[in-house]
């Protein structure tokens, strides 16, 4: 009987034996992937410990040799060229080989935050000519990597997943302003561009930030741990992060696009910090000082009032503070009955045109509405000075949308007038103005613009 115990138990060890000796490769290297060009990037896995695991890239014809550790983890830096592809790479090891095919050299970007960024073409409604655009979404240099929907209570090291080609099977159901931000950025580099969409509906900025963050500032750990469970999001901080971040992390990329903040909205005093943490340890991860680029959440008829106003402004007042990122506002292509605006088109074309001129300098245009500078103190007027005011103009004179205060700290409705990149404000009601406020509503969709076309966003002034 012991000696049948034995046996079996030999047996079991050598059968686990041979299962770890394979080696095996995290789920976002796949064939059809996108690898971010002219840097070092990350090649990782697992196998059996000491074992030894050789990397082939046809874009050099070069094998690259690796140990693993003792605990079974293997990884090394491999110089990628200059845009191109397909390429192949083999991973090979003492009991397997991994071939992956079709593999592009590009520009990869994270696709992230809630449900306007999950928003795919045939999500409810879907999207403004919807039946056109998936029947031309033909872009085989446009890859999809869509990271399942996961919770964690601890940093996970891998994700379910592959990549995809972009096609109108594979565009219909991935994120509608990633697409169109690809597209546009691929038209005008001629590169391939890489996508991973990790957002999820409804999630608040908590559950995408790590736990070191909460351990590191106690007044966002308070807050945090207050949120009240919902039934479209988990609420638990971390949690997301957890399960559907940290994987990528290794990962190299040129950039995020994050669309969020909706459900923060009642929690604007903490909003600003939290977010530019949650950037910061997103970079720290990543060991990288990516861009970050936003869209500013649009005006809806948000039952608590002023709640979406005050967390645009929260928005635009961190662009200050946060290095390498930008924000686009999207006031006037939104509506404010359904919180879900189906023209995600211009979304993703003002994020790209964002990363055209700040991170690839091939785009010369204004990427900027007029963004409130300060204000010059006249006695019974108050001078507004914007940056990126070129051609300021009102596109129709029926309400300005400004009001001005006193020392009393009571708005009144302003009576405005242009002069260059100057708004001048007076009201009858206010003899001495110290501060002033724009289109300070949840549903307020202002008509200030400049020449580009681009709206102003709202603003209230210290």
């Amino acid at each position: 009987m012991k000696f049948r115990f034995f046996i079996v138990a030999f047996l079991l060890m050598l059968s686990c034996q041979s299962i770890w000796a394979k080696i095996e490769l995290p789920n976002l290297f796949s064939d059809n992937m996108v690898i971010q060009r002219n840097e070092k990037v990350l090649f990782w896995g697992w196998g059996n410990t000491g074992e030894e695991v050789t990397v082939f890239t046809s874009w050099d014809n070069k094998e690259y040799k690796v140990k693993t550790t003792i605990n079974a983890k293997w990884k090394l830096e491999i110089d990628t060229p200059e845009a191109g592809g397909p390429y192949n790479i083999t991973f090979k090891g003492d009991e397997n080989q991994i071939g992956l095919k079709n593999v592009m050299i590009g520009e990869v970007w994270l696709a992230s935050g809630q449900s306007n960024m999950e928003w795919s073409a045939t999500t409810n409604k879907g999207i403004d000519n919807a039946e056109e655009e998936i029947k031309n979404a033909n872009y085989p240099n446009i890859r999809f990597f869509t990271v399942a929907r996961r919770t964690s209570d601890f940093p996970q090291e891998n994700i379910p997943g592959s990549w995809e080609v972009c096609t109108p099977d594979t565009m219909k159901d991935f994120s509608a302003v990633a697409y169109f931000f690809a597209r546009r950025l691929q038209g005008e580099l001629d590169v391939p561009i890489g996508l991973i969409d990790n957002a999820w509906g409804g999630s608040p900025a908590e559950v995408w930030t790590p736990k070191s963050v909460f351990d590191a500032h106690e007044d966002l750990k308070l807050s945090a741990e207050g949120l009240e469970e919902t039934p479209w999001s988990p609420v638990s901080p971390s949690q997301l992060y957890n399960g559907m971040v940290h994987a990528i992390t290794p990962f190299k990329i040129a950039g995020t696009i994050w669309y969020q903040g909706e459900s923060n909205r009642g929690r604007a005093n903490v909003y600003g910090k939290l977010f530019s943490e949650m950037i910061s340890s997103w970079r720290n991860a990543w060991s990288s000082e990516f861009p970050f680029y936003y869209v500013q959440i649009a005006p809806f008829n948000y039952k608590e009032p002023e709640q979406g106003v005050m967390i645009r402004d929260v928005q635009r007042r961190v662009l200050k503070t946060i290095p390498n990122s930008g924000m686009v506002v999207v006031s006037d292509i939104a509506t404010i009955d359904d919180i879900h605006p189906t023209n995600k088109q211009d979304v993703g074309l003002r994020l790209a045109n964002l990363a055209l001129k700040e991170t690839y300098d091939s785009y010369d245009g204004e990427v900027y509405g007029p963004l409130f500078k300060e204000v010059n103190l006249q006695w019974k007027k108050i001078e507004v000075i914007f940056d990126h005011a070129d051609g300021l103009m009102f596109t129709d004179k029926k309400e300005s949308y400004f009001e001005i205060a006193g020392a009393d700290g009571i708005f009144h409705p302003a009576k405005a007038k242009i002069k260059g990149n100057k708004v001048i404000l007076a009201s009858k009601e206010v003899k001495a103005p110290l501060k002033v406020r724009f289109a300070w509503n949840n549903i307020a969709e202002p008509n200030l613009f400049n020449a580009a076309g681009l709206p102003a966003s709202a603003f209230i002034s210290e």
